[in-house]
C-alpha cells in the first residue's frame, strides 16, 4: 500500500505504539524512510520506519479508513 499524507486508519487493539490508547491515526507526512502519525487521543507525534507501519497495516492492527467510515465518526 502506498502511504500517502492524511491518510487516516482505525487502531486496533493489537498496535502496541498505541500508548495514548487512541481509536484513530493520520499520516502527517511520507519520507522515502519514514512516517510521521498522530493519534487523536496525543498532543505528541511519532515517527516510525515505514517498513513497520505497512508490516502493522498487513497484520490488520491498523485498518485503512475509506471516506465513509471518516464520515460517520
Amino acid at each position: 500500500m502506498n502511504l500517502d499524507k492524511n491518510m487516516q486508519f482505525e487502531i486496533k487493539s493489537g498496535f502496541l505504539p498505541n500508548l495514548s490508547h487512541s481509536e484513530t491515526l493520520t499520516i502527517l507526512e511520507v519520507t522515502p524512510n519514514s512516517v510521521v502519525i498522530q493519534m487523536n487521543n496525543s498532543n505528541g507525534r511519532g515517527v516510525f520506519p515505514s517498513e513497520n507501519l505497512q508490516y502493522w497495516i498487513k497484520k490488520g492492527l491498523l485498518v485503512k479508513m475509506d471516506d465513509q467510515h471518516k464520515k460517520s465518526s
